[in-house]
């Protein structure tokens, strides 16, 4: 991939990648250094990512770039300070409902439903099956399905 291709696919990935970091971190500063680490070492090897893969292989990244903030910062961030967060303007009550299930749900369900990843990129990315990334998917609907229903019955 040329450098000049790597630029215009990071472009249209940045919304998505910065979104997708914010869900892992809660914390909009440390996700705009994810986002900003992964520009640095995606560049470095831009030229030998496999055609075809680039999107998965840039998500891969900043995944992997999230887990390290988290891993050496060791910061807990409230909840209550990620509610303020409007990252997703379409509706940002379910997007901060869909960022307080467990990562191994939120991820599947984020990158499939916001950023339109089919469920075989989903799972070259994630490293797991298909079949366990329909299954994440499901259970994902399902939980959400459930905090929903639960919420209008308090609000009778």
């Amino acid at each position: 991939m040329t450098k000049e291709a790597f630029e215009q696919l990071y472009i249209e990935l940045l919304p998505g990648l910065y979104r997708l970091a914010v869900s892992i971190l809660y914390h909009r500063e440390d996700a705009m250094d994810a986002v900003q680490q992964t520009a640095e070492k995606a560049w470095r090897v831009s030229d030998r990512i496999q055609s075809g893969r680039e999107k998965a292989y840039i998500v891969r990244i900043v995944i992997n770039e999230c887990r390290n903030i988290q891993r050496y910062r060791k910061r807990v961030v409230p909840r209550s300070d990620f509610a303020e967060e409007k990252t997703y303007d379409e509706n940002p009550e379910l997007y901060a409902t869909i960022c307080g299930l467990p990562e191994k749900y939120r991820l599947p369900l984020l990158m499939k439903y916001m950023e339109g990843f089919s469920e075989k990129e989903i799972a070259e990315t994630l490293h797991i099956s298909e079949s366990a990334v329909k299954s994440r998917l499901h259970r994902a609907r399902n939980k959400l399905k459930d905090i929903i229903l639960e919420r209008e019955g308090e609000e009778l």
